[in-house]
């Protein structure tokens, strides 16, 4: 073996980050990225050293809609390589709720409460899956 195939190597690992899938006025709550890619995206981000992903969920989605969050459940794990054009990223995604009106804020242009029926397009990254898997859910078990 050669000194260098014994050198030490730093992994490469995917972000960690989070979305949430926010149930407010009979609605979902969508972002309008202020950043590339753009388009429509559930509130979310990257979640920091030392911060759980709950709170980084909280966290994103306060920044981001100017409303605090109350956590209901851990929906699924999302981790598809090509999820983020940017990177590799993997997120936990959540299902909170909250009262109020969303008002975009930090990373978002524009924030608004959409349905099934009327979600805005284009959405970002793997959230079509996202929000498809979550209706599909919804409608099944009664979330």
């Amino acid at each position: 073996m050669k000194a260098k195939d014994m050198e030490p190597t730093h992994p490469r690992n995917p972000y960690l980050t989070v979305d949430v899938i926010i149930e407010c006025q009979g609605g979902i709550i969508l972002i309008r990225r202020k950043n590339p890619p753009f388009g429509w995206a559930l509130p979310g981000g990257f979640v920091d050293y030392g911060e759980s992903v709950e709170h980084a969920a909280v966290r994103e989605a306060k920044e981001e809609t100017s409303l605090d969050v109350t956590l209901e459940c851990q929906f699924h794990m999302y981790s598809d390589p090509g999820r983020d054009p940017r990177f590799h990223t993997a997120s936990m995604v959540f299902i909170g709720r909250a009262e109020g009106t969303p008002r975009a804020n930090d990373d978002a242009r524009e924030a608004g409460i959409f349905t099934a029926s009327n979600l805005p397009q284009p959405l970002c990254f793997d959230h079509g899956q996202i929000l498809s898997d979550y209706f599909q859910r919804r409608y099944e078990k009664g979330y």
